[in-house]
């Protein structure tokens, strides 16, 4: 797990490629590199920060140099052992024991075919000196981060957005309409940047730049048609032995010459995972958090220790409590930089505060549970949008009347929390509404009305296309079936966008590295051949992957209430962040250049204070995406003022 950075046919590539590298130095402390060649009528110049996991000697050294070929490298390789051995059969001989030579010598033999054949996550830059064409990729599900500008024939290229705007001497210009995205999801989805000239290399894409200037582009994975082949495997009755499959998956993700440990929160997906890998890996650590009493009674959080501490003791694993009660107006500037763009999910500072304090005992890997909410119909919103089915049977002015009562209901008091007068709140809010746009309503911030409230009055088309990029996007199948319809658009925006984005950078932030065995794409291929009935059973989501853990968890852990891997998020804003939530509402940045409107989040504060609403997660990225926009437009000395 690495930094990688690169120019081709850029002015200054040395000198550029070196800042790109250094800005990137958190993610990779254990080693340095560049590489310099001539490309046509310029330079290509690759660097990369290295955090050693596999073959720790020198010949897993970066950028990786053989042959005419040079390779910069993000990832992991899981099935390095199977590709090495079919290299070696083929008469390959191998100088070190590292999968970036296995993936230098697999393009060497197939070039862009090799892609579809590469397990693990990954993102790469590699050049042939004997073509000069510079080729970009990365991994199938969009695990691993890459992010590209282009001006005339030049590129550069970095795992970080912050890296492109240091390089670019701050010249990069906002764009207007990722922050509307960002504002109704709460972060950047992966189809746009935060910055204008910017953009990220799809999942399953790859970007060849040619010696004469030409560009192509080619994607060799689709997820959805990975949906559609899962469809005819269900249809015919062949569902996959999941239990067997992510036990093969967690096996894999444990290939490492250092130790790993793994994220346990004591919820079922981290529980899987951490249960298998130990029967892998006895004694294996694992890293939990709890949050001050104070704080977890205010939100009514569950009690996610005492679970974690009984998987912990039942299978023999080393458990780390961490307790998590940061001086937040210390860590959200500091959060703000290393997400790159503005995310407003706390939980990115649970995983930057696991991962330092697993780094600090010498872990440098760590398995985490991601994804399986998304794949299997985990999350509420999930339930939700199938019950809302029903609810919409029930005769209008029966609806009409609950919601009526429910709208009187406060969602908190000055002592605590009321999560299910929330929950019925939010439901309420979608319940009614069609299909696509029930299923947006159900897990962003805002309807279209109170964005249009919220923003500048020009960028009134810039919400319609954000809206209607979602629509397109959640339409784009021909799945008949509605719970993996909703699955398929969580593994098209929602993980990639939020969920893998904020993994990796605040992971990597702490010089860290997290694998996902659940976003695996075997685990995804089994995942779209079960059908949603099987996936959401009664009023139990991920049922088929509850019903495969029972084979080695108890079922106090499988059948438990769902927790949260979250903050308490209402405490912090009713107490460390008041203060700084008035400033920003009143005289903050985004509100003197116009781009959000005082009079609504005065509003929001109002609602929010008075235990009306709960505000609380809108307010946080308010001030997240603030502390983002001050950094972004205070070193480019121009207006930054765009609806594009």
């Amino acid at each position: 797990m690495c930094g990688i950075a690169g120019t081709y046919r850029w002015p200054d590539g040395k000198v550029v490629t070196d800042r790109l590298t250094g800005t990137l130095a958190h993610r990779g402390p254990d080693g340095s590199g560049r590489y310099s060649h001539p490309a046509g009528d310029g330079e290509v110049h690759l660097g990369h920060r290295r955090l050693a996991i596999v073959d720790l000697s020198g010949t897993g050294a970066q950028p990786m140099v053989s042959d005419g070929l040079a390779l910069t490298y993000n990832g992991e390789l899981y099935n390095a052992p199977e590709l090495r051995a079919e290299l070696t059969a083929a008469g390959v001989r191998f100088r070190g024991t590292s999968d970036t030579e296995v993936l230098l010598e697999a393009w060497r033999r197939w070039g862009t075919d090799c892609l579809p054949r590469l397990r693990g996550m990954f993102a790469f830059g590699i050049f042939d000196e004997r073509t000069g064409d510079l080729v970009l990729a990365r991994d199938q599900l969009g695990i691993k981060p890459l992010f590209l500008l282009r001006r005339g024939a030049g590129l550069v290229f970095a795992s970080e957005l912050k890296a492109l705007a240091a390089a670019t001497g701050g010249s990069l210009e906002v764009d207007h309409a990722a922050l509307v995205a960002s504002l109704l999801y709460y972060w950047v989805p992966d189809s746009r940047c935060a910055f204008r000239e910017a953009e990220k290399l799809p999942p399953g894409n790859w970007l060849r730049l040619r010696a004469d200037g030409r560009v192509e582009r080619g994607r060799f994975w689709d997820l959805r048609d990975v949906a559609a082949e899962g469809r005819e495997r269900a249809r015919s009755g062949d569902l996959p032995d999941l239990g067997a499959i992510v036990e093969e998956s967690t096996r894999r993700h444990l290939l490492s010459d250092v130790p790993v440990a793994t994220f346990l929160s004591g919820g079922l997906d981290s529980s899987y995972l951490t249960a298998l890998a130990a029967r892998h890996q006895p004694g294996i650590s694992a890293y939990t958090i709890g949050f001050r009493a104070e704080d977890a009674k205010f939100e009514a959080m569950p009690d996610d220790l005492r679970y974690a501490r009984r998987v912990a003791e039942r299978f023999g694993v080393d458990l780390h409590e961490i307790e998590i009660a940061p001086n937040v107006l210390d860590l959200l500037p500091e959060m703000t930089y290393h997400l790159d763009e503005p995310i407003g999910d706390p939980a990115a500072i649970n995983t930057f505060l696991i991962c330092s304090a697993a780094r600090e005992a010498g872990v440098k890997v760590m398995l985490s549970g991601m994804g399986a909410d998304e794949l299997f119909a985990g999350y509420r919103k999930h339930l939700a949008n199938l019950l809302a089915l029903r609810y919409q049977r029930v005769p209008r002015p029966l609806r009409r009347g609950v919601s009526a009562a429910v709208d009187r209901l406060p969602v908190a008091t000055s002592r605590r929390g009321y999560r299910s007068v929330r929950f019925a709140k939010r439901f309420l809010s979608f319940a009614d509404l069609p299909e696509e746009t029930a299923f947006r309503r159900s897990y962003t911030m805002y309807d279209q009305d109170e964005l249009l409230a919220l923003v500048d009055p020009d960028l009134a088309g810039t919400v319609e296309d954000v809206l209607t990029e979602h629509a397109d996007v959640y339409q784009d199948n021909d799945l008949d079936d509605f719970v993996n319809r909703m699955c398929l658009g969580d593994a098209r925006m929602f993980l990639p966008g939020l969920n893998l984005a904020y993994t990796d950078r605040s992971s990597m932030a702490a010089s860290t590295e997290v694998r996902v065995p659940y976003v695996d794409v075997e685990v995804v291929r089994a995942a779209f051949a079960v059908p949603g009935d099987r996936k959401i059973v009664g009023r139990q989501g991920k049922a088929v992957l509850k019903e495969a853990a029972t084979s080695i968890l108890p079922r106090e852990i499988v059948y438990r209430p769902k927790g949260l891997f979250s903050a308490p998020l209402r405490a912090w804003m009713s107490r460390d962040l008041a203060p700084l939530v008035r400033e920003v509402v009143t005289d903050g940045v985004l509100v003197r250049s116009g781009f959000l409107r005082r009079d609504a989040l005065a509003r929001m504060v109002a609602e929010d204070a008075a235990g009306q609403r709960d505000f609380s997660k809108h307010l946080w990225h308010v001030l997240t995406l603030e502390y983002w926009y001050r950094d972004a437009t205070s070193g480019s000395g121009q207006s930054t003022r765009s609806t594009a």
